[in-house]
């Protein structure tokens, strides 16, 4: 099963368009109606549609970290520092 993306509203949409580019399936919180929610909700709504988080924010971490301990599931996040983010 190939994984599916969600973008944090934050991810820029370049990095968006290459992922495409390449045949991911990817979609963004603006597309999805999500452009303002709080990080929980985004994490929230990235479950329930079974698609991996894509963060710059580094308050996400600590959420899903209290989801892990919690024992709350998700597909997973993908942490992106604002300065290091390349698709190659």
């Amino acid at each position: 099963m190939a994984i599916r993306f969600y973008m944090h509203v934050h991810v820029p949409a370049a990095i968006t368009s290459a992922l495409r580019r390449r045949g991911i399936d990817v979609l963004t919180s603006q597309e999805d109606g999500t452009r303002e929610a709080s990080d929980d909700e985004l994490l929230s709504r990235a479950a329930s549609l079974n698609r991996v988080l894509v963060s710059q924010d580094t308050d996400l971490l600590r959420i899903a970290h209290q989801w892990q301990s919690t024992g709350r599931p998700f597909p997973g996040v993908i942490f992106a520092h604002q300065q290091g983010m390349s698709i190659g």
